[in-house]
């Protein structure tokens, strides 16, 4: 790599027209500036054939370029796309900027419409990085660890077939809580709290909150109440051998494993966070009226000091 040379990942859906556009654009403006576009290795033949000029200019990350030469990672899409970027630059620096292509898109921090603005803004480094936690998340059998993965958002334990419930123990720092039967259990980050958290009845967490939620599914019980815990704390939740239905899980909606009987998925705050880059650094209560078109007509405000 040429010293001083600018690499910058640019991260689309390409089964959407629109984004395919916007990526074509996005590498053309970062072409224009002297910093280089670098393409994912699983998106390049789709933007290749939409743009055959990207062959002189881009170059493919994994071939000549690691995730840890990137500077930034332009993400072009909604909150899929953005935690697909996230995983293929995990473990790097480059914080992931969201141009939201999507519908509510929360994480992403501009719209289609300042596409430009945001290439800009990125170029000339002028955003601030904000870090969200993430979740460390193991699968053991007896005491061998079988599985390991992570996740931004959530890590659920689901039931595989649909007419099988399944039978789990929910666990908190060491110690069992309760037992029920249920569709799943969703293990949250306060930034998977707007997501399949929110979905399934748990509470929204403001993401500078250090916390970690719990939230049953279906659960058929008296007792099964989405539950907020330390970030110091671990969840975890076993599929009792003794259940009529297999399990599986799943992380960020993107990595899946299935659970055999007396499996315990265990999640805890992870040492590597992802960096977002943040454009408008605000109030999230401005973001979720924003994003969730929430009513606040005839606000007026304080008056002094609350």
């Amino acid at each position: 790599m040429t010293a001083g040379q600018r690499h910058i990942l640019v991260v689309a859906h390409t089964g959407r027209q629109d984004s395919l556009e916007a990526a074509v654009a996005a590498c053309a403006q970062l072409t224009a500036a002297g910093a280089t576009p670098v393409l994912p290795a699983d998106q390049w033949d789709d933007l290749h054939a939409f743009a055959p000029d990207l062959n002189g200019t881009a170059k493919v990350l994994g071939k000549g370029v690691s995730a840890q030469e990137l500077e930034l990672v332009v993400v072009l899409g909604g909150d899929g796309t953005i935690l697909r970027a996230a995983e293929l630059v995990r473990g790097a620096s480059a914080p992931l900027l969201g141009v939201n292509l999507g519908h509510v898109g929360f994480l992403a921090e501009s719209e289609r419409d300042d596409l430009s603005e945001a290439v800009a803004r990125g170029l000339n480094r002028d955003y601030l990085v904000e870090e969200r936690m993430t979740l460390s998340v193991r699968v053991k059998v007896a005491a061998e660890v079988i599985y390991e993965t992570w996740a931004l958002n959530e890590a659920t334990v689901e039931k595989a077939s649909r007419e099988r419930m399944l039978e789990v123990v929910i666990e908190v720092d060491g110690r069992p809580l309760s037992t029920f039967g249920c569709d799943g259990v969703v293990m949250s980050t306060p930034t998977g709290s707007t997501a399949y958290s929110f979905s399934a009845g748990g509470p929204i967490v403001w993401p500078t909150l250090d916390a970690l939620l719990l939230v049953p599914l279906s659960a058929h019980a008296l007792f099964a109440r989405p539950l907020v815990v330390g970030s110091d704390s671990s969840l975890a939740v076993e599929v009792l051998a003794r259940t009529d239905g297999s399990g599986v899980l799943w992380c960020d909606s993107r990595r899946t494993y299935d659970l055999p009987p007396g499996a315990r998925v265990v999640v805890r705050r992870s040492t590597v966070p992802v960096r977002l880059a943040r454009l408008h650094p605000g109030p999230f209560t401005d973001r979720l009226v924003n994003k969730f078109q929430l009513p606040v007509t005839g606000w007026r405000g304080p008056v002094g000091r609350d």
